[in-house]
This record gives structure tokens, sequence and C-alpha cells, in this order.
């Protein structure tokens, strides 16, 4: 039996040259990948299946009470709680169908194209540092310029979610559906694809770090610089440990933690 072919350390970890950390097998062929243009037309049809999906619950929801089906009635619904926890939620499943279809076509395993393979301890807890530093940068700097660490119009919501009793829900789709859908995204499906074209390594991450940061175009330029600034980070260790689930975790990690003191110990 052939012995994994092992990467160490000691490589540039931005050299496009080089593999990631982990490789399968010395002899595995390389995986048939969307290049720059597929990658990116299956990411539109990604982003507008997660849209679809949440815009689906909302419907949904104004259907089974009754109400006319309009513009009014959905934003009636969307700005409640645990109608926007289940449209969060129902973006995932969306997301995935779309994924799974683009890498079928390709006759791709799903779990080595979007690289879901576990991270060792080491880099988890690189990964975890890396986030927290990042994190602290940024507390301090909203300190010091007298801005809230966390959006209002969040803080609102996630105190509203929790007095209304729906602070479980929003808990799970806030710290388990969108970081899945997200990274399915930005670092497992574009960043796969745009790595192997033109962009090579360094330019995927930077890329997909830009789409992932459009996707929350709910938040000023300030709290999205925050954003491209932690997705860099993803990138880098979505590229270095050759794990989709590692940036899942610290997505989740992230979340959580700004759900949590928002909606229990925050002022």
């Amino acid at each position: 039996m052939t012995e994994p072919a092992i990467i160490t350390d000691d490589v540039n970890p931005l050299d496009p040259v080089h593999l990631p950390l982990t490789v399968t097998s010395a002899e595995q062929a390389p995986l048939r990948v969307w290049k720059f243009w597929g990658t990116a037309l299956w990411g539109v049809l990604l982003f507008v299946a997660m849209f679809v999906g949440q815009i689906g619950a909302i419907v949904l929801l104004v259907m089974h009470r009754g109400l006319p089906l309009n513009l009014p009635s959905m934003q009636l619904i969307g700005s409640e709680p645990q109608a926007l926890a289940l449209s969060v939620i129902m973006g995932l499943p969306a997301t995935l169908g779309v994924a799974w279809l683009a890498i079928r076509i390709k006759k791709e395993s799903f779990v080595d194209y979007l690289a879901l393979h576990w991270p060792t301890w080491r880099q988890f807890l690189l990964g975890a540092a890396g986030l927290l530093l990042t994190v602290m940068a940024w507390e301090v700097v909203s300190r010091s310029l007298g801005r809230e660490a966390t959006p209002g119009f969040m803080t609102d919501l996630l105190k509203s979610g929790r007095d209304k009793g729906a602070a479980l829900l929003l808990l799970f789709a806030f710290s388990v559906a969108a970081p899945m859908s997200e990274e399915v995204l930005a670092r497992g499906f574009l960043f796969r694809g745009w790595s192997a074209s033109f962009l090579r390594v360094p330019g995927a991450i930077i890329l997909s770090s830009l789409v992932w940061t459009a996707v929350h175009v709910q938040y000023d330029l300030y709290f999205l610089a925050e954003v491209f600034s932690i997705g860099l980070w993803f990138g880098y260790m979505r590229y270095r440990a050759n794990s989709l689930w590692l940036t899942i975790v610290l997505h989740a990690l992230n979340n959580m933690t700004a759900v949590v003191l928002t909606m229990w110990l925050g002022k």
C-alpha cells in the first residue's frame, strides 16, 4: 500500500508550487475542478440558492399565517427574530445542494473538493490564536474610536430574540447554519476553483474574502473591513491546514462568542 505523502511546515505556506500540508496519496490524481470563470458562475448560483432558501422560508411563514404575499408582509415577518433565524437556517440546505450538483458534474468527491477534512489540534490552536488576535485588535480600534464592537441592529435583533424566546434558535442560526453556508461558498467552493486558476493561492484568498465580505452588505464600511481581515485569516488557514472544517469551526466560535456576549453579557 502506498504511504501517504506528507508535506511539512518547512515550505512557504503561500507558495502555489507546493501542495497544502496533507495529501492523501503520493500518486493521487489532481482534482478536476472548475477554474476561474466556472467557479465564478457556480459561485453566483450558490449565492442565489442561499438567498432563495432564505427568502423561501419567509414566504412560507407569510403563507402559513394567511397574510397577503407582498413585500410589506414579507418585511413584517422577516423582522421577527424567529423568522430571521429560520431564514438563515434554510439557506444552508439550498447552498449545499447547489455545491453538490456543481461537484457532481465534475465527478469528484464532495468531501475532497471542499476539503472537509478534520484539522490537527496544532492547526486548530494556531487558527484560534490568529482569530483571537485579529478580533482583539479590532476591539482596541473600536474602543479608541468610540465605536460599538457589534453593529447596533445586530444587538437589537439578538436582545429582541432573547426576550421573545428565540435565543437558542438564533444561536443555532448564526453559530451553525450561517458559518457552514458561508464557508462552503467562500473557503470551500470558491477557494478550491480559484486557487487552481491563474489567481493561485494568494489571489484566491483575497478574492474569496472579498466575496465573503460582500455577503455582509448590511454592515457599514468599518465592520466590512473587519470582516475582510478575518476572511484573509480564514483563507490562509484553509490553505495551510487543507481543512474547511477548521474555518467552519473558527467561524462558528467567532459568531457564537459574539451572540452569547451580546444576548446575555452585554450592556
